[in-house]
């Protein structure tokens, strides 16, 4: 029994031995260092990937299925699923971030872009790895929610 106990006391040490390091100056790690937040009501922000959007006649113009930014973090345009039924016969096209209007919070995930299905139909289908072209609206007024 007390050959036993011995034994366990100097498991016991060896594991203290080996967490010391633990309890270094951890100064410079990340968990360490002062972060901020911000607090939104849900009502405020909205997501986006998988939304609907329509045009400003209220055709349904596919949905967003990529966002893409530039190499400061910007989002530039979005990428969607354009035509097609069920999947079947669907293109993918990247139209103008700033096409793109979002309707207030007593209509939540309403996406309306100031392109007609005719403009939407003609843009080149968007492949990763190429040449993005980015589809853009005239200069238009936000659309009435």
């Amino acid at each position: 029994m007390r050959k036993s106990a011995l034994f366990a006391l100097a498991i016991g040490c060896l594991a203290l031995s080996s967490a010391a390091p633990l309890a270094r100056d951890r100064s410079n790690d990340i968990a360490t260092w002062s972060t901020w937040e911000t607090v939104f009501s849900h009502r405020d922000l909205q997501a986006v990937l998988g939304a609907s959007v329509h045009s400003t006649s209220g055709e349904d113009m596919g949905h967003i299925v990529q966002i893409l930014v530039d190499q400061a973090g910007t989002v530039r345009a979005a990428v969607i699923d354009f035509g097609g039924f069920l999947g079947v016969g669907s293109r993918k096209v990247v139209v103008d971030w700033a096409a793109l209007h979002f309707a207030p919070e007593d209509q939540p995930q309403q996406i309306v872009l100031d392109l007609t299905r005719e403009q939407v139909k003609a843009a080149p289908e968007y492949r990763s790895g190429k040449p993005v072209v980015v589809l853009g609206a005239a200069l238009t007024p936000n659309p009435e929610f």
